[in-house]
């Protein structure tokens, strides 16, 4: 009977840490897309850069935590060819906008997360662009092999102002307005 206790309790252990265990999944940077579109007054542009690695964390099947790496010096634009798509690729790599010499990569990090059915999280994250860290706030689409979001970087919290209307008067139609967006695919 002691040694039916002990196996009985050990069973439960084992069981119990096997639910309780963190699995972690290294994203597919090959498979994975992030498209970014960045709007002026006169319009906007739209285009590509490249995860480099990245991971998410499961508790069983409910993701609790993650982290990623953005090689920022693969910035292109896809809505422009030329000589005008060499100079806007030139721009948002100089120190005006994403410096890559200095700061070659972004990095986000989860740091909390809400469920709101259905495979979707309510993310808080801490989000690194050129060596400035802030806290940023979207969902997160979770199925069985990819996740997906949507999100919205106001670049003026990372110290990127070029011709942003709330740091520079008189700047008429050039204004490029300080908000970006970026639309995520990962595959796992």
């Amino acid at each position: 009977m002691k040694n039916f206790k002990s196996i009985a309790l050990a069973l439960v252990a084992f069981v119990s840490f096997a639910t309780n265990a963190q699995t972690s999944k290294k994203v597919d940077a090959s498979k994975s897309t992030i498209n970014w579109v960045g709007k002026k007054v006169t319009g906007s542009h739209e285009g590509t850069i490249t995860l480099k690695e990245g991971t998410l964390i499961f508790k069983g099947k409910k993701l609790v935590g993650g982290n990623f790496t953005v090689d920022m010096t693969t910035i292109n634009t896809t809505d422009l060819e030329g000589k005008g798509k060499a100079n806007l690729d030139g721009h948002l790599k100089s120190d005006d906008f994403f410096g890559v010499e200095k700061f070659p990569t972004a990095t986000l990090v989860i740091k909390s997360l809400g469920e709101k059915g259905n495979g979707v999280y309510a993310v808080t994250a801490d989000l690194t662009i050129k060596g400035k860290t802030e806290s940023i706030k979207f969902d997160l689409a979770v199925a069985a092999n990819s996740a997906t979001t949507t999100l919205k970087v106001d670049r003026t919290k990372y110290d990127i102002t070029y011709k942003s209307g709330n740091f520079f008067s008189d700047l008429g139609d050039k204004v490029i307005y300080d908000d970006f967006d970026l639309t995520v695919k990962l595959a796992f």
